[in-house]
C-alpha cells in the first residue's frame, strides 16, 4: 500500500486537496491517505472551512506520494523556508511528487523542479513562473509528467492529474474505473488545457 501525504497550509484550496484524495480514496486497498501541516490543530482553507492534519511536518518525512495543493496561501508559503526544506526532503525520497494549481510554485521554490517541465494554474501562470526561473514551464497542458514529478493546472485539473497518476501506477483501466465510480468525466488528454486559451497563456 502506498502512503499519500497531502500537505495543507492556511489558505489551501479545498478542491485541490479533496478532489484528488477522493480519487485515491476510491482505491483504499492501494492507498492510505494522511493530511500533513506545519502545525497541529485546525488549518483553515481559502474557503474558510478547516481541516485537521493527521501529522505535522516534524513527525514524518517518508511518503510514497507527496501531494502539494495550491491556493491563496501559497503566496505566503513560498517564503517559508522550513516548509520548503521539508518539501525538498520528502520529494527526494518519494516515488511520486504531485502538485495542483499554484502548489507547483512551492515545488519550484523548493528547487525540486529545476531543469524539469511543469505546469500550473493558468490564471496565476506569470506569478508561478517567477518562483521558478530554472523550470521549463509548459503553457498548454492540463498536467505535466517529468520523471517522478507530476504538476497540474488549476483546481479541478488536480482530479484529472490524479487519475493520470493512478493510470501510471495501476493501469488506465483502473483509472477509468475510479472515474466511473466517482461519476467524474475525466479529461484524460494531459497536453490540452482549455483554460490556457481563456487566460491567454497559450
Amino acid at each position: 500500500m502506498r502512503r499519500v501525504g497531502a500537505l495543507i497550509f492556511p489558505g489551501f484550496e479545498l478542491l485541490d486537496v479533496f478532489g484528488p484524495m477522493e480519487m485515491f480514496g476510491m482505491l483504499d486497498t492501494e492507498f492510505s491517505l494522511e493530511l500533513i501541516a506545519e502545525t497541529s490543530g485546525p488549518i483553515q482553507s481559502k474557503q474558510r472551512l478547516s481541516a485537521f492534519a493527521d501529522r505535522t511536518i516534524g513527525d514524518c518525512c517518508d511518503y510514497d506520494i507527496l501531494f502539494v495543493p495550491g491556493g491563496g496561501g501559497t503566496r505566503r508559503e513560498v517564503g517559508n523556508v522550513r516548509l520548503l526544506d521539508w518539501i525538498a526532503e520528502v520529494s527526494e525520497k518519494s516515488e511520486l511528487t504531485l502538485s495542483v494549481c499554484t502548489g507547483s510554485a512551492l515545488l519550484a521554490k523548493a528547487g525540486v523542479l529545476n531543469g524539469r517541465r511543469a505546469t500550473t494554474n493558468k490564471m496565476a501562470f506569470d506569478w508561478v513562473v517567477e518562483q521558478g526561473p530554472q523550470v521549463e514551464w509548459v503553457r498548454m497542458a492540463r498536467w505535466v509528467e517529468d520523471g517522478k514529478f507530476i504538476t497540474s493546472s488549476g483546481v479541478s485539473a488536480g482530479m484529472d492529474m490524479t487519475l493520470g497518476a493512478i493510470a501510471l501506477m495501476l493501469g488506465r483501466e483502473t483509472a477509468e474505473k475510479v472515474a466511473m465510480w466517482s461519476e467524474y468525466s475525466w479529461q484524460s488528454d494531459k497536453d490540452f488545457d482549455p483554460f490556457a486559451k481563456i487566460h491567454k497563456v497559450d
